[in-house]
C-alpha cells in the first residue's frame, strides 16, 4: 500500500491530471483510496466527498442487519478530529476492466477491523467510488511491521529462468535461459510458449560447458504496453564469427512476436561465451538502459587499452537509448568516436538494473572475479574502473594494468568481501513487508543468496542475508502489479517462488 501520509498536494494534483502517462490506472485507484483513508482517519468530509461519486450508495452490515446510506447521509456521520490513534490501513486487492474497477480494503483501529468492498468507475474527474459495502469485527490489530518471510513454490520445471515481466496480476512472461520465452498463468499453472523468437539465438543446449552464459536474458514490457504491445528482449546472438549480446523490441500479440526491431548489437562477435550482461531497465522518463559485459574470462586476454575502458569498443559498458533505438539528446558525450548510446564505462559483468522509485536513480549489480561483487549507482559519463580498479582480485594474478591518464573512477556504493555473484535488483515498495519499504533486494548465484539492503537516500546503511538455511541460486526478484514479491531460481528445474510474509 502506498504511504497514506502522501502530501495533499500530490493527491489533489492527481485528480487534475489523472491521464498523465507516468501513472498507471492501478496507481490512480490507489490514490483515490488513499485519500479516502485520510478523510476517514481525520473526519475530513471534503476529502471523503472528493473521492465519492454523487450517486454513491453505502451499505453496512452490523449486528445481523444491513443499513443503507446516501453519500450525504454517510458524510454527516463524520466530524473533524485528530487522526485516530493506532490506525492502520491497507489495500488488499484491486481489479480493473476498462473504466470500471473494484477493490477490497481494510482499516484497523485499536479495537476493530473494518473491511470495505468498493466499486469504482473512471470519470472525467478521475476514479470515483461508486458504492461501498462494509463490515467490521473486534480483533487484534495487524502489525504491518512484523516480518516473517517464507517461500511458496508456485511453479517449477522452468529451464534456467533468467527474467520475468508481469503482464497482469495473473500472467507473467518468463525468459528461460536454456529454453523458451513463455507466458505463465499463475492461477491455472499453464505455460504457453511465445512464438516468433529470433532464430539467431545462441544457447548452451548441446554445447554446455562450465561457465557458458549463452541464452535468453532479460524480458521487459514497455511502460505503455497496454496500448502499443511492445516488449524488449536481450539475448546471446550468434553468427559464423561467434556470439554477442543483442537487444531487440517486438510486438507481442496472440502469443507471438512480430515487428521485431534490432535496437543494439554489441559487435564484434567473438568465441568467448561469457559475461554478456543483458540486464535492462526503464528510468522514470521511459528511457531504456541495458548492460553489455566485457566478455573476457581472464584478464591475461586484455589488450593494452582494456576493452571496458575503450569508448570505441561496445563491450564492458552500460547504454541508454530511446525505445525506438535512437539516442537521447541529453546522453553524456564521450567523444566523436564513442559508441552511440554510451552512458557509462568500466563495466565487467553487470546483469541487474533497477530504478529507485524514490530518487529516480538507476542502480546496478556488478560481478567481480575473486570477490569484487558490487552495488553501484549509475551516473552519466561515469567510469566504474574495470579492470584498472577493482574491489576484488584478478583471475590472472600477474595482471598489472597500466594507469590511464586523466581517468576518474566512480566507487561502488557497496561491495562484498566474499563472492555473491549478484543478479537482479528490486527496490521494494509495498504493504506486505512494510518494514522493507525503500530497501534494495538483491539476488545472488553464489551459495544461493538473497540480500536485503537498507537504504538512507543513496547511502547503504546495512545488509541482511535472508533464508540462510534455505539457499537457492536466485536470478531475478520482482513484484507483481499488486505488489506481491516473487523470485526466480537459476536451476535446470527452475522455480517461480512467492515470498510471503507469514506474519501478515
Amino acid at each position: 500500500m502506498k504511504n497514506i501520509l502522501l502530501s495533499l498536494t500530490l493527491l489533489f494534483s492527481f485528480f487534475s491530471s489523472f491521464s498523465q502517462s507516468d501513472f498507471t490506472e492501478r496507481q490512480l485507484i490507489e490514490n483515490t483510496i488513499d485519500l479516502y483513508f485520510e478523510g476517514w482517519a481525520t473526519g475530513d468530509t471534503t476529502k471523503l466527498s472528493k473521492v465519492m461519486h454523487e450517486s454513491c450508495q453505502l451499505k453496512n452490515y452490523r449486528e445481523g442487519q444491513f443499513f443503507e446510506y446516501s453519500k450525504n447521509k454517510y458524510l454527516s456521520f463524520f466530524k473533524p478530529h485528530e487522526r485516530t490513534p493506532n490506525l492502520e490501513t491497507r489495500i488488499i486487492n484491486i481489479d480493473i476492466t476498462n473504466n470500471m474497477g473494484s477493490a477490497k480494503v481494510e482499516i484497523s483501529t485499536s479495537s476493530r477491523l473494518f473491511t470495505d468492498y468498493f466499486n469504482l468507475m473512471k470519470t472525467s474527474q478521475g476514479w470515483k467510488i461508486a458504492d461501498k459495502v462494509s463490515t467490521s469485527k473486534t480483533h487484534k490489530t495487524f502489525d504491518l511491521g512484523a516480518i516473517k518471510p517464507e517461500k511458496e513454490i508456485l511453479y517449477e520445471g522452468l529451464k534456467r529462468p533468467w527474467s520475468m515481466a508481469f503482464l497482469t496480476e495473473k500472467e507473467v512472461l518468463i525468459s528461460e535461459k536454456e529454453g523458451d520465452l513463455v507466458k505463465l498463468n499463475l492461477e491455472t499453472k499453464t505455460k504457453t510458449v511465445i512464438q516468433g523468437f529470433p532464430k539467431d539465438m545462441a544457447d548452451s543446449i548441446g554445447f554446455f560447458h562450465a561457465g557458458d552464459n549463452t541464452g535468453k536474458f532479460e524480458v521487459l514490457i514497455d511502460p505503455s504496453f497496454e496500448s502499443n504491445k511492445y516488449i524488449y528482449l536481450s539475448y546471446a546472438a550468434q553468427s559464423s564469427l561467434g556470439t554477442t549480446t543483442k537487444v531487440i523490441r517486438a510486438k507481442l500479440e496472440n502469443n507471438t512476436l512480430s515487428q521485431i526491431k534490432v535496437l543494439f548489437v554489441a559487435d564484434p562477435f567473438s568465441r568467448d561465451r561469457y559475461h554478456y550482461g543483458g540486464g535492462m531497465a526503464f528510468d522514470a522518463e521511459g528511457k531504456l538502459y541495458f548492460t553489455v559485459g566485457e566478455r573476457l574470462f581472464n584478464e591475461k586476454d586484455e589488450p593494452s587499452l582494456p576493452l571496458a575502458q575503450n569508448i570505441e569498443d561496445k563491450r564492458g559498458k552500460i547504454y541508454r537509448i530511446n525505445t525506438d533505438g535512437s539516442i537521447p539528446e541529453d546522453n553524456p558525450d564521450f567523444g566523436k568516436n564513442a559508441t552511440p548510446g554510451l552512458y557509462a564505462i568500466g563495466i565487467r559483468a553487470a546483469q541487474g538494473l533497477a530504478l529507485n522509485p524514490n530518487t529516480k536513480s538507476i542502480w546496478f549489480s556488478e560481478h567481480g572475479t575473486h570477490q569484487g561483487d558490487e552495488i553501484n549507482i549509475l551516473k552519466p559519463g561515469a567510469n566504474y574502473g574495470w579492470p584498472i580498479k577493482t574491489t576484488g582480485k584478478y583471475r590472472y594474478t600477474e595482471y598489472a594494468p597500466k594507469a590511464i591518464e586523466g581517468s576518474v573512477y566512480t566507487d561502488p556504493k557497496w561491495f562484498w568481501t566474499h563472492t555473491v555473484a549478484p543478479t537482479g535488483l528490486l527496490f521494494y515498495k509495498g504493504d506486505e513487508f512494510k518494514a522493507w519499504n525503500g530497501n534494495l533486494l538483491v539476488g545472488g548465484l553464489s551459495r544461493g543468496s538473497l540480500w536485503r539492503i537498507v537504504m538512507e537516500g543513496e547511502i547503504i546503511k546495512s545488509t541482511e542475508e535472508l533464508f540462510v538455511n534455505d539457499r537457492m541460486r536466485i536470478r531475478k526478484i520482482l513484484q507483481s502489479p499488486m505488489g506481491k514479491l516473487y523470485i526466480l531460481t537459476d536451476e535446470q528445474n527452475g522455480k517461480l517462488i512467492r515470498i510471503k510474509n507469514k506474519a501478515f
